[in-house]
């Protein structure tokens, strides 16, 4: 049987150059450990980079958009209208990530993966690919999301925005997502993924009140309540319960492991694709850092099953690559930091193990 695109071997991180970086850090003057977790970053990027002195010049946010039939069952504050007006605003730069991509000096596309209602501007804006798989997925409440086609079709257009983007000479990859009712099958995938209760995945999303998050959990217990999860396989449990734009984010993080392209997760619907792309192909991992945790309540679980260590906790809920594209600054200034200091050599600063050793 022939093995699929997303089976095949992720690039190894480079070690060697991960020990010159971590022998840099202990040379810069400063006391070591002391720019805590943006020496850690540093130190990762270059190994994954395979340069001592990590850059990020050329960042691309790709903002993945689908609808989802589960909105039937009512589970969002939002109608499903808004994932198309959502798109039309990122592109005519409105909306929150429009607006970081501009300051962090990234490129931004926008990807239709599947929408309820007709883009039927896209010929309108170069940043805007339709690579619509369907008209929204089917109510995963009831049924199969997606078939086994849609699936692969989704998977790939991740894998065709990453490819492009290599092509393009880009060297970092932030997904960001945009699908009014999306926390549902994404708190669906981290329950199937994780194995924690529908009751501590599931968070309020755009905004329901109490009732609605009841009713929330019930509509998540009762797709759960569907499958076998222990005789699925990854692909089948995202197949089961995913989306058209997770799918798709599930693709592009794969394709970025395998060539090479460090990709820096967003919030709580990217981590589920996230968790997804680890159990499909687990070498994706090492290729992941991770900007937030959100203040969707199952993000904490996502993470821990990933073992990731967010680097902002902003109570963040948006979105978008929101959170990602706020960490960005993050990582190039840790970079900074790590090729712009000068040792103790350099600046004659006698180190504390030479003082000691005086």
């Amino acid at each position: 049987m022939t093995q699929a695109w997303w089976e095949n071997d992720c690039l190894a991180i480079n070690e060697k150059v991960k020990t010159q970086a971590e022998e840099r850090q202990g040379m810069l003057t400063k006391p070591p450990g002391s720019l805590g977790r943006l020496e850690d970053v540093a130190i990762t990027l270059a190994s994954l980079y395979g340069d001592e002195k990590p850059e990020i010049k050329q960042p691309l946010i790709t903002i993945f958009a689908g609808d989802h039939g589960v909105v039937a069952q009512g589970v969002s504050a939002f109608p499903q209208a808004v994932t198309v007006e959502m798109i039309r605003n990122f592109v005519k730069g409105g909306a929150a990530i429009s607006v970081l991509a501009q300051v962090n000096d990234a490129e931004l596309k926008v990807v239709n993966c599947g929408t309820a209602f007709e883009v039927d501007f896209a010929d309108d804006y170069e940043a805007l690919i339709d690579k619509q798989v369907g008209p929204g997925t089917a109510d995963l409440s009831l049924e199969s999301a997606m078939s086994a086609e849609q699936l692969t079709q989704a998977l790939s257009i991740g894998q065709q925005v990453v490819e492009q983007g290599k092509k393009d000479g880009i060297d970092l990859f932030i997904a960001g997502e945009m699908g009014i009712g999306n926390t549902t099958p994404a708190a669906a995938l981290g329950c199937a993924y994780t194995g924690q209760s529908a009751a501590v995945m599931t968070g309020r999303g755009t905004g329901i009140d109490d009732a609605g998050l009841t009713h929330k959990i019930m509509v998540i217990e009762k797709a759960l309540a569907r499958l076998q999860l222990t005789e699925l396989s990854a692909e089948q449990i995202l197949k089961e319960l995913g989306g058209f734009e997770i799918a798709a984010i599930v693709g592009a993080y794969i394709r970025c492991a395998q060539l090479g392209i460090p990709a820096l997760v967003d919030g709580f619907i990217t981590t589920a694709a996230a968790l997804a792309a680890c159990k499909m192909n687990p070498q994706v991992h090492d290729w992941l850092l991770f900007s937030h945790q959100s203040d969707e309540p199952g993000h904490q679980f996502m993470l821990e099953a990933l073992e990731a260590k967010p680097l902002l906790h902003l109570g963040l809920r948006l979105g978008e690559g929101s959170g990602a594209a706020t960490a960005l600054p993050l990582l190039r200034q840790a970079c900074a930091l790590h090729n712009g200091m000068a040792t103790f050599a350099e600046a004659a600063i006698s180190s504390a193990s030479e003082e000691t050793a005086s």
